[in-house]
């Protein structure tokens, strides 16, 4: 990629920090937000464990067999959780704001939540995914999802 299209993405990926950073301060949740949910039609989602994290052009290449359920939220629809079957372990793939490629070993909640920023990127919203007819639900009539991070975020 060339220097100026990095640069163009530069802004973008503020604008993806800062909004996520407004919604955690408004409904206090949400760890990462993908360029279609702020209307820009790009491959890049941005996260924030630690420190702000962009990942452009993020592929999940492998997927393990053993799934986990868990209730499911999305900064797109606040008020609803969607309840959702899942890989336990992924591995991403893509490049950072210096076109450096890297590979990561997901699992448990980041595997969840990356798959979940990459099914945005294609289209998907999580009520799509929902598990049956009764899999989604109001916020207000569920416990509160615990949001720290447990699974392993590595790279390989």
């Amino acid at each position: 990629m060339l220097a100026e299209e990095i640069e163009s993405i530069l802004p973008v990926i503020q604008d993806l920090h800062d909004t996520m950073a407004e919604f955690q301060k408004r409904h206090g949740w949400g760890r990462a937000i993908a360029a279609p949910q702020i209307g820009v039609h790009r491959r890049i989602v941005c996260m924030h464990v630690d420190e702000p994290l962009a990942f452009i052009n993020p592929v999940i290449d492998q997927q393990s067999d053993e799934k986990m359920t868990f209730w499911e939220d999305c900064m797109s629809f606040p008020e609803l959780l969607v309840k959702l079957e899942n890989p336990r372990r992924c591995r991403l793939t893509f490049r950072d704001t210096k076109w450096q490629e890297h590979r990561f070993d997901l699992a448990d909640d980041f595997a969840e939540l990356l798959q979940h920023e990459v099914d945005h990127l294609d289209g998907i919203l999580a009520v799509q995914r929902a598990i049956d007819s009764r899999s989604i639900a109001l916020r207000r009539a569920r416990p509160n999802k615990d949001i720290a991070l447990r699974g392993t975020f590595r790279e390989i």
